[in-house]
């Protein structure tokens, strides 16, 4: 696909951006680099604020009580 520079720079077409919320410019060994930028997994911040309760085990059998 060929596209105008204009003054403002170049338009992507959303179609190429397709469940793409943000994306990380960068111009990398002579040439312009685009990159997704994948939201965090929510299945990592398991543990990041624990609470506290009477299962003393919680953290090893965490499988087993979900």
């Amino acid at each position: 696909m060929k596209v105008t520079v204009t003054e403002q720079g170049v338009l992507i077409p959303k179609s190429l951006l397709e469940g793409i919320q943000e994306v990380e410019i960068r111009k990398q060994n002579g040439a312009i680099v685009i990159v997704p930028i994948v939201q965090e997994d929510p299945i990592f911040q398991l543990g990041k604020d624990p609470i506290y309760d009477s299962v003393t085990d919680a953290s090893v059998n965490h499988d087993l009580y979900l």
